[in-house]
């Protein structure tokens, strides 16, 4: 078993968006993001993962596929791989995100469970 608090990992930096990893055990990874005002996380994927977000403190925007979602604190996401994620703080206040990236097993290993 492994105990940690989230508020360890919420460390800000003027200069950009900060990640801090709190888990990376196997196909998982868990970490915090965490957004002064203004900040933002640039589109992208996560090909073949599952996404969870959970917002720990703030407001801000999501844009997935092109949409965009507000967000606020205690709000959750889920995110496939497949599809473009950003993020941006367009809040007053500081933002952190909990993240868990989850590979999703292969066609191959799901036929034999």
């Amino acid at each position: 078993m492994e105990k940690n608090s989230v508020k360890a990992y919420m460390e800000y930096s003027e200069e950009r968006f900060t990640k801090r990893i709190i888990y990376k055990k196997g196909e998982t990874t868990a970490f915090v993001l965490n957004f002064l005002p203004r900040q933002q996380l640039p589109v992208h994927k996560h090909p073949g993962t599952e996404v969870y977000l959970y917002v720990v403190t703030g407001s801000g925007t999501f844009i997935i596929d092109g949409q965009e979602t507000e967000v606020s604190e205690a709000d959750l996401v889920h995110v496939g791989g497949e599809e473009e994620l950003a993020f941006n703080n367009t809040g007053n206040e500081p933002v952190s995100l909990y993240v868990t990236l989850s590979k999703v097993p292969n066609e191959q290993y799901a036929k034999n469970i």
